[in-house]
């Protein structure tokens, strides 16, 4: 594959070469290229279809939500080289990288080694783990210039989404087939992000078929920590990823379309002893039929497979998950358009441990989990004031059957203005760490210290209360404002049994937290973009009666965060790009110091041919997570597209 890649760069230059004089033309060009310009005004971009909120297509200015929308200029523009650097471009989550290939993101707080309170899905597929109730994110890679957007929710989204969208709902959308017609290729060079290859090709068979394929490999260098001395210490933490996968859009006739598409992955990630390894395979298949604008039947189904061997903890884990899902929308008379819909899901988790230092009992488990949810959609006056109210009911195997209502109201007296407040319950539930896990693995006496899974553990709880407003005071800015005060109950503790060194996992906590997040778009020139947000986050755990914990790893939050991000399309073909975060101080055993960083991308655009220099500048290396220095990076980036 490699020879591929290599090959195909020699392509691109010799087809540099084979025009200098068109180029030299282009270049004396001092006027903007129409294509250099950016692709979306500010009014096409509040008025981008999303589906996250309410599982069909409305405005983003009407969405009763917190919710940010990361395009694809956004991504392109910012460098970002992986979905969480694409991440950090929404203000309302808190994304902070552990070590070259780990990432934790969370939204609302709660950011911990196990952030278990973020729903994600790519496109419609969960890629939620049963075995501690996060995102694997090193396995988590698309090709992201075939991202269409990325959808942000702050705040519950359990109705519709189910157990575990707790403080918030990331929802990754790719183009469809027909968007990514002919050919793509890159190749990256650089620090810490030392090697990146992509390759794709989109086609049509007839008039109503479309696909693509493509392949990637992305390789990453060591991050370090520092001795007491101040010396730097390399962690040894490379890591290398190879995936593949296809799209394949079938569209019969004007009113049905069927949508299949697969990954393939593989990868080494570096580790002592040796290295640890992940690789995975999934397939989605998707079945639409529009009965009207306002009435659709939606099938989905996916098959997912993934193996992770993690040399830290010594264990391995095998995940099945088979998951079927039906949704059904319709309107009932003038006012009203019903949402309801049925899934289910079995997952087969096989955990082996190679040591007797940790392990999970039983190591092979089945967990089947059954869901059923209604929302209703009322116009309550005109097209102005809007109710949507609903509930979802799901079974699991560990706490049985749970059920997270959730109620919404918008206000939009005129086309530039919404307020909306929302109530909404939501649940975390069990997953395997606190159900089954041991540690240490053999039975120990009870004055040597252990850690048991919690027989007794239940769910999680969240009440949160929102309010939020939209505005676009005039034709080049947008500004949003969502507040919430979250309410937590039985949240994730451990405690040691009375009179022995044995700790079990119990329900322990209770607590809240309050916050802000505030975002905006402002274009001053057609050719000039800035974007980004400023969140404020408090939170207070405490121990409920009869109780005794500590709390410190239920997440580490800053309270202070701030993004901007700056889109600049400039004579002659250039872009200038930064994309830079103010995170405030994590105090704490395991917190960090606070930390500006900065990305600036500078581009050149010739026709189909892009060549941009991207680094990491006005900051030193910096910590993000318990004592692990992220280094400067920096890479020059080749594109191809045909």
């Amino acid at each position: 594959m490699q020879q591929f890649f290599i090959r195909g760069i020699a392509l691109i230059a010799f087809s540099i070469i084979l025009a200098p004089q068109r180029a030299f033309a282009q270049a004396q060009d001092t006027a903007l290229d129409s294509k250099q310009l950016l692709s979306l005004s500010l009014e096409e971009l509040m008025n981008i279809e999303i589906h996250s909120v309410s599982k069909r297509p409305e405005k983003l200015s009407e969405a009763a939500s917190a919710i940010q929308v990361i395009t694809q200029e956004d991504i392109k523009r910012s460098g970002a080289t992986n979905l969480p650097e694409a991440l950090r471009l929404a203000p309302n989550l808190q994304v902070a990288q552990v070590n070259s290939h780990a990432w934790l993101i969370s939204a609302r707080g709660f950011d911990a080694i196990f952030s278990n309170k973020l729903l994600v899905l790519i496109d419609g597929r969960n890629i939620y783990s049963p075995l501690f109730a996060g995102v694997s994110w090193d396995a988590q890679n698309v090709l992201l210039e075939d991202v269409d957007r990325i959808e942000v929710i702050s705040g519950p989204g359990a109705t519709l989404w189910g157990a575990n969208a707790v403080n918030g709902v990331v929802n990754i959308i790719t183009k469809d087939a027909n968007s990514t017609q002919g050919f793509y290729m890159s190749e990256s060079v650089g620090s810490l992000y030392k090697y990146s290859a992509s390759a794709r090709y989109g086609g049509k068979i007839g008039s109503k078929l479309a696909y693509r394929v493509y392949g990637m490999r992305n390789s990453y260098d060591t991050t370090y920590i520092k001795d007491k001395a101040g010396k730097d210490i390399s962690q040894n933490d490379e890591a290398e990823i190879t995936q593949l996968g296809f799209r394949i859009d079938y569209t019969p006739s004007e009113k049905s379309n069927v949508m299949v598409l697969g990954n393939f992955y593989v990868g080494k990630e570096n580790a002592r002893p040796e290295k640890s390894g992940i690789d995975g395979q999934n397939i989605t298949g998707r079945w639409t039929r529009t009965f009207s604008p306002n009435s659709e039947l939606v099938v989905q189904a996916f098959v997912d497979r993934t193996w992770k061997r993690d040399i830290p903890s010594l264990i391995s884990e095998e995940l099945y998950t088979y998951d079927i899902d039906l949704q059904h929308r319709f309107p009932i008379g003038k006012r009203h358009s019903l949402l309801w819909g049925a899934g289910y899901r079995f997952m087969r988790d096989e955990v082996i441990s190679s040591t007797t230092f940790v392990g999970i009992v039983p190591n092979l488990r089945n967990m089947d989990v059954v869901n059923a949810f209604v929302q209703d959609e009322v116009m309550l006056w005109k097209d102005r004031l809007k109710l949507s109210f609903g509930s979802k009911v799901q079974h699991n195997v560990f706490t049985g059957f749970e059920v997270q209502p959730d109620a919404r109201l918008a206000f939009m007296p005129n086309e530039t203005n919404t307020v909306w407040a929302a109530v909404s319950r939501a649940v975390r539930t069990p997953s395997r760490f606190d159900k089954d896990y041991f540690l240490p693995f053999y039975p120990v006496p009870d004055s040597v210290p252990s850690v048991q899974g919690g027989p007794d553990f239940i769910s999680e709880t969240l009440i949160a209360y929102e309010l939020g407003y939209r505005v676009r005071p005039c034709r080049n800015l947008s500004l949003s404002l969502a507040t919430f005060f979250n309410s937590y109950d039985n949240l994730y503790s451990v405690e040691a049994v009375p009179g022995t060194q044995t700790y079990h996992i119990q329900n322990g906590g209770e607590g809240h937290s309050v916050g802000l997040e505030l975002s905006g778009n402002y274009q001053p020139f057609e050719w000039w973009r800035l974007r980004g947000g400023y969140t404020y986050f408090h939170k207070e755990i405490r121990n409920k009666p009869g109780h005794n914990a500590d709390y410190y790893n239920l997440g580490l939050d800053p309270e202070h965060q701030v993004v901007l991000q700056s889109i600049m399309s400039l004579p002659y073909h250039f872009q200038l790009d930064v994309a830079g975060r103010y995170v405030d101080d994590i105090p704490g055993a395991m917190g960090v110091s606070d930390y500006l960083a900065a990305d600036v991308r500078i581009a050149y655009v010739l026709r189909q041919f892009e060549l941009a220099a991207v680094g990491r500048l006005f900051n030193d290396d910096h910590s993000e997570f318990a004592g692990t220095y992220i280094p400067r990076n920096f890479y020059l980036k080749l594109t191809c597209r045909l």
